[in-house]
């Protein structure tokens, strides 16, 4: 019994002097561990006789107890002191970046209308926007567009319940089918000279990989004196130059009909073959390039200038137009319209824009 006594205040002492916690393990194993003397002391009871393990087998049972709890006691009073002193040691650096939060995009579309907006502001242009439901003379008749045009067609067309009153502008109704019907309303409200850009949503029966029942589509218009389509080439050059950020740009007017230009044309920008895709710049007719049309556009029609309460006599302009989603497709290499609006997170993130992402001219209008 002595010796057990002994054994006991011998490994308690060891235990509180354990300076740290791989020192406690030390004497951890020491006692408990299988050749431990603890350990030894509890197979040395099956040597002892039925007497002798009554009076030594509790006192044995005992000084493991102890044993294990004096352990247990000091390891979580030296992780304590170790977690104290870590914590003492450690200091926040206040310069270092925090992690970025979750974020949502700015979708491709609404990115290009802020490019286009600040494109045409710097050369003069103020943003214009209107109804998306509207009426057949804004959207029609006012454009000199006449009641046997294709358009006009109800599979071309999405027709709103009403009466139909011909003689009443406000029947029947409609969404509108382009954003021509901005510039009619501009120009009944406002005098002239008029420099514009309405970029908004418009609404056709069509869909495939490169149509969608709705889409983007931004328009410009300029009404004043002596407008030629020498101003109309130089602003469309100037334009593309600026959104896809190159100096080669390189344009073709070819002529076209619109109802409510005339001369109408198509504009054609030069391409170059990189890779197999199609890269706008350069190109045109030389080898390796080719042509892509991208814009309509003409002088305004005297009837529609007419029609706004202007006289075509004294006013002159030059109306463009294109698609937006288009235009984004194009410049940040997307090949699927449809994909603009099944809203896809994974292609949200891959094509989206951060909200910081500004478009300046000075920094560059596309992507960072």
């Amino acid at each position: 019994m002595t010796e057990i006594d002994d054994l006991k205040t011998h490994l308690l002492t060891a235990i509180d002097a354990a300076a740290g916690l791989e020192a406690l393990e030390t004497v951890r194993v020491d006692a408990l561990g299988k050749q431990g003397r603890v350990t030894a002391l509890l197979k040395s009871m099956g040597g002892l006789s039925p007497e002798e393990r009554q009076v030594k087998g509790p006192a044995i049972h005992g000084l493991r107890e102890a044993v294990t709890n004096a352990i247990a006691t000091r390891k979580a009073t030296l992780e304590a002191a170790a977690l104290e002193a870590k914590l003492a040691a450690e200091r926040i650096d206040m310069t270092l970046p925090v992690d970025a939060p979750l974020a949502g995009t700015i979708h491709p579309v609404s990115q290009v209308m802020d490019e286009l907006a600040e494109i045409f502001a710097d050369l003069g242009f103020a943003v214009a926007t209107g109804p998306e439901m509207e009426t057949d003379w804004h959207n029609f008749t006012a454009l000199n567009i006449p009641e046997t045009h294709p358009a006009r067609a109800m599979h071309d067309t999405f027709y709103l319940a009403g009466d139909h009153v011909p003689e009443d502008r406000e029947r029947p109704r409609l969404l509108r089918t382009h954003t021509s019907p901005v510039q009619i309303r501009t120009m009944l409200a406002n005098k002239p000279p008029i420099r514009i850009i309405a970029p908004g949503r418009t609404y056709r029966s069509d869909s495939d990989a490169t149509h969608t029942p709705m889409f983007h589509q931004v328009e410009g218009l300029v009404i004043d004196k002596g407008i030629t389509m020498g101003h109309l080439k130089w602003t469309l050059e100037t334009f593309l130059k600026a959104f896809f950020e190159r100096d080669d740009i390189v344009l073709r007017l070819r002529p076209s009909y619109f109802p409510f230009t005339e001369p109408s044309a198509e504009v054609d920008v030069g391409y170059t073959l990189q890779k197999g895709k199609r890269v706008i710049g350069g190109g045109g007719d030389v080898p390796n390039g080719g042509w892509m049309e991208v814009l309509g556009s003409g002088m305004v029609h005297p009837k529609v200038i007419a029609a706004c309460g202007l006289d075509p006599d004294e006013w002159q302009g030059f109306a463009f137009g294109c698609g937006i989603d288009r235009l984004a497709m194009l410049k940040y290499g997307m090949d699927d319209l449809r994909a603009f609006f099944d809203g896809d997170i994974r292609w949200l993130k891959h094509y989206g824009f951060s909200a910081l992402d500004v478009p300046t001219l000075s920094g560059g209008v596309g992507a960072a």
